[in-house]
């Protein structure tokens, strides 16, 4: 396993996921939402940490030529969209983050969304949500396994608009979709745009 990367303000965060501290860079928008502190794993106390570059550094030569989400180009972070909370199955009370575009459920840790308890759940692209900046809006897709999934105890066969509170069904695990960007906030594409 990788080791975790830590901020300058003590956050660890998987740098292979994200470009810059995810605590940190909510915390940094002036939004009042709670700080959030994550607790490093006793393993990582002897092991070197990463040094994250600030979100106006230009990319590392390797970054280069590498398909970015939108919001990631833009803000230098995958800012949270929604979330997912696993209100029963073997990781209940688990909660996962959605960012902006495709987010694949499974149990691989290649998935953005990693149920990793539930082995009901396909290794790769069980199902998929989105979240579409261009148009506001959430969707539920089939994934391309073996497995289904169900929207409100329906099969989803085609995507599916999500509503505030839906029930997705993914092998053993029941998840409660949670929007944070709707009606009342959406990521602006800039800060010149404020």
């Amino acid at each position: 396993m990788e080791p975790l990367t830590r901020c300058e303000n003590g956050h660890y965060y998987d740098a292979n996921k994200h470009t810059a501290c995810p605590y940190c860079g909510v915390q940094n928008l002036g939004l009042d939402i709670q700080k959030t502190m994550a607790k490093a794993p006793e393993d990582l106390d002897n092991q070197e940490v990463g040094v994250t570059r600030p979100m106006n550094e230009a990319p590392p030569q390797e970054e280069a030529g590498k398909t970015m989400g939108i919001y990631k180009r833009q803000m230098g972070i995958e800012p949270v969209t929604g979330w997912l909370v696993a209100i029963s199955g073997p990781e209940r009370g688990k909660d996962y983050r959605i960012t902006a575009e495709r987010n694949f459920i499974g149990r691989s840790p290649d998935m953005d969304i990693q149920i990793t308890e539930d082995e009901s759940v396909s290794r790769d692209n069980h199902a998929a949500v989105s979240y579409s900046p261009k148009h506001n809006i959430f969707r539920i897709y089939p994934g391309e396994s073996k497995g289904l999934v169900y929207l409100n105890e329906q099969e989803v066969l085609t995507p599916e608009t999500l509503k505030s509170h839906d029930i997705i069904e993914v092998g053993q695990t029941r998840l409660m979709f949670v929007p944070f960007c709707g009606d009342a906030f959406v990521w602006e594409e800039s800060a010149e745009s404020e």
